[in-house]
């Protein structure tokens, strides 16, 4: 059924048991009619078995009638034989080779008892009836042996079951016909509403706000939910595209235009001081083109996807040793603490790690001075952790301090420093593992705090 359409589905899953039910009623009717047939030709044949019991009695022992045998060969559609045995086992008129009784059959008393034999080559159905007659010349115990071909009654049982089977077929036939009309006027809401999605253009990820049948609302709750994040995801990617455009436009036609100045240097030392401004350019370029990137990758990177049990203290530590090494060399103290107890943490190492490193990079280029100072913590709590990033630096403006984590936001307008997305990236991460990002002041410097729930 794997290749079938929904609608062969359907009429297969709804057709195959009736068809089931009409095979096992057919059967069970054979059954009956087999029965009924028994029934019916053993009575009958008892009938006889009485009638000529009566005529040889009446007769004393003369052989029946032909007019009688006629008789009762017309009304029975098989010819009849029979055979009277008198007091003692004495043949008294008849045919002498009756079919053998099998011996669990015993006639005992005055019960007809019936049985299936064979006779001259032909499957027949006999009876034996024993009487008591009270006469001259039958005194005593009488058997009567009737027997007669099954043809007749094999054919009423396969007239019953065929009639049974026209009628269930015809039932069937019946039954499938209104069944494939019905499946098709069913599935009809279903495939217009595939027609309507089918019309539309790649652009259009409009909700569907057709009427639909009760069965089909969840399916097209789920697909409204997927035009939804499609939309959203293309409205990201837009926006990346949008963003890298503008903001690669100018350092590119910077970097373009220092690389044909320094081949037009006059002197070799010209020629070093424009080639250096060249490299400072492309580092810029290249710190711009990174930080893009990092930040489409949090906002298009699905979190379960590779969230890990991570060593959050041992990841955070050896970044910020890296960061202090450099840091000692421009006579910066850098310090790095832990409180509450420390845990193993559900999040995504690289997202994190990329927070942690826009934060210390801000904190370089915007707030340490030579004999400043920054600490680094991580508190514990049993449902958060808070990474708290605290300098002594000139601080943020109160009027600024939420602004600062927009796209390209800059406190100045000096390009060489960054492009404003480090904290945008920051934002990012923060929210995509339940958390915020804040920034605050306690006097002197800024305070960065950073929660995530975990």
């Amino acid at each position: 059924m794997g290749k079938l359409s929904l609608r062969g589905r359907l009429f297969l899953l709804l057709m195959l048991p009736l068809i089931a039910v009409a095979a096992v009623a057919s059967i069970a009717r054979y059954q009956v009619a087999n029965g009924l047939s028994r029934e019916l030709y053993d009575n009958t044949l008892l009938v006889v078995a009485l009638t000529i019991s009566r005529d040889v009695v009446i007769s004393e022992g003369d052989v029946l009638t032909e007019n009688l045998l006629d008789e009762l060969t017309a009304a029975l559609g098989d010819p009849v034989y029979y055979r009277i045995t008198g007091p003692g086992g004495s043949f008294v008129t008849g045919y002498s080779d009756p079919p053998n009784m099998p011996a669990e059959n015993e006639a005992v008393g005055n019960e007809p008892v019936f049985f299936d034999s064979v006779s001259l080559g032909k499957p027949v159905r006999a009876v034996v009836l024993r009487e008591y007659i009270s006469e001259p010349q039958f005194g005593g115990w009488v058997t009567v042996e009737v027997w007669q071909t099954t043809i007749q009654r094999s054919a009423l049982s396969q007239k019953l079951v065929l009639q049974s089977i026209f009628l269930l077929g015809s039932v069937i036939l019946t039954a499938g016909l209104i069944l494939w009309f019905g499946i098709k006027l069913g599935l009809k809401p279903l495939l217009d509403l595939r027609e309507a999605i089918g019309k539309r253009n790649a652009d259009d990820l409009r909700p569907i706000r057709r009427w639909v049948p009760p069965e089909l609302r969840p399916l097209v709750r789920t697909t409204n939910s997927l035009f939804e994040r499609l939309a959203q995801a293309f409205a990201l990617r837009d926006g990346f595209i949008s963003d890298a455009a503008h903001q690669m436009r100018n350092p590119v036609a910077a970097m373009q235009s220092q690389a044909e100045a320094a081949m037009s240097a006059p002197t070799e030392a010209e020629l070093r001081s424009r080639v250096a401004d060249l490299a400072q350019s492309a580092r810029a370029t290249s710190r711009l083109t990174s930080q893009l990137l990092s930040l489409e990758r949090v906002r298009g990177r699905s979190l379960k996807e590779f969230v890990q049990t991570v060593d959050l203290v041992t990841l955070i530590r050896e970044r910020v040793r890296v960061f202090a090494e450099a840091q000692l060399r421009l006579d910066v103290d850098v310090d790095f603490s832990v409180t509450g107890t420390a845990r193993p943490v559900e999040c995504d190492p690289v997202l994190v790690d990329e927070m942690v490193i826009n934060i210390l990079d801000n904190a370089a280029k915007y707030a340490l001075r030579p004999g400043g100072r920054m600490e680094v913590s991580v508190d514990f709590t049993p449902h958060s952790v808070c990474l708290r990033f605290a300098d002594d630096g000139p601080g943020v403006p109160p009027e600024m301090r939420e602004r600062i984590f927009d796209r390209f936001f800059r406190l100045d307008s000096d390009q060489s420093r960054g492009c404003g997305l480090g904290l945008a990236i920051v934002s990012d991460v923060a929210m995509a593992h339940g958390g915020t990002a804040q920034c605050r002041s306690d006097g002197s410097g800024a305070i960065f705090e950073v929660t995530l729930v975990a």
